[in-house]
């Protein structure tokens, strides 16, 4: 029986708490170039933000909006706003996040952690807990070809990581 040699974790609600500010920048992008709110269409488009939560950013808003300049004009909104929440601190650890990565870690296990951000928010996010020294890898959709819920991000980091089998992979979700 093998072990666990390497343990990916999702960000935004596993190990992150972002105190709202994924959906506040949602709505942000939403209210410029989607549906107006209060419409059944802006509820349709906020029930798919929930449903597709981790998942690629731009992914959500092209399933949203159907055309792909607006839903990379949408996705520019997105990623400032949210930096603009990460900057400001609106984003912590969550409670036992840092002492189970140190656990992994201290046993041997390689961490990566995975999110449906852009690599620059992602990097940001990493940056301003200061979680750069607990990690070994991050992993982005634009890294590894296609988001959730595909097993691209996982399989990318046992490859990156030089894991052996895929059984020696734990990966959440």
């Amino acid at each position: 029986m093998s072990s666990i040699t390497i343990a990916c974790l999702d960000m935004a609600g596993t190990t992150i708490a972002d105190d709202g500010s994924v959906l506040a920048a949602f709505s942000a992008a939403l209210a410029r170039f989607g549906p107006a709110e209060g419409t059944p269409a802006y509820a349709e488009a906020m029930r798919t933000v929930h449903a597709t939560m981790g998942q690629s950013k731009i992914d959500v808003f092209r399933q949203i909006l159907g055309d792909e300049a607006t839903a990379w004009q949408a996705n520019e909104v997105f990623e400032e706003r949210y930096a603009d929440a990460v900057a400001a601190g609106q984003v912590s650890a969550l409670p036992g996040a840092v002492d189970t990565i140190t656990q992994l870690s201290a046993a041997g296990v390689q961490i990566c952690l995975l999110t449906g951000f852009s690599p620059a928010t992602r990097d940001a996010v990493i940056d301003q807990l200061g979680w750069q020294p607990l990690i070994d890898l991050a992993l982005s959709p634009a890294d590894a070809g296609r988001g959730r819920p595909w097993p691209d991000l996982p399989l990318t980091a046992l490859l990156r990581l030089g894991g052996g089998a895929v059984s020696e992979l734990a990966a959440e979700r």
